[in-house]
């Protein structure tokens, strides 16, 4: 099981972009029909798209900004994301939700004596976690956090597990 976000964002800017501009037309072809002066002259338009030539910049770059937006949302629908909910290895099909598998792997981390405090980034493969420490001497600190770690991913049973690197950030000595 591997929920994916839903593309809202690029949905959500498209419709409103076409929205704006179906509201636009409708709205200039009532005031046409009504004998009042359209808030978009089709005249004016008209003489200025007739005026443009190809070789001129303003189509060039009109056509590289649709051409771009044209890409990004292909991408966005193609492309998949981050997974949402990862899979837990179980004779069911279940997952954890990303936010709640990392932060019980960071109150895991922080749990360790020593420890002030524990962040942990979550890729596809690899977790990063870096402590915080009051200690003036870590030895031994980046071990007992990545069993800690690696404790608590046993526990929870990730389908793929992922390597688990621990940076320890001490007080600078002052000497």
């Amino acid at each position: 099981m591997k929920r994916r976000p839903r593309r809202s964002v690029p949905a959500l800017l498209t419709a409103l972009v076409l929205l704006a501009t179906c509201v636009l037309l409708a709205v200039s072809a009532i005031q046409l029909i009504l004998g009042e002066r359209p808030w978009i002259s089709y005249d004016t338009v008209a003489a200025t798209l007739h005026d443009l030539r190809w070789t001129d910049v303003l189509p060039a770059v009109a056509g590289g900004v649709l051409a771009l937006a044209g890409l990004v949302l292909l991408l966005a629908a193609v492309l998949p994301g981050a997974a949402t909910v990862l899979p837990v290895d179980g004779s069911f099909h279940s997952g954890v939700a990303r936010g709640s598998y990392r932060s019980t792997l960071q109150a895991a981390a922080a749990g360790v004596d020593g420890v002030s405090g524990a962040r942990v980034k979550l890729r596809s493969r690899r977790l990063k976690v870096r402590v915080d420490t009051t200690r003036t001497r870590p030895d031994g600190l980046a071990d007992a956090v990545r069993a800690a770690v690696t404790d608590r991913l046993d526990r929870i049973g990730p389908a793929t597990r992922p390597a688990v690197a621990v940076r320890v950030r001490d007080p600078r000595r002052t000497s």
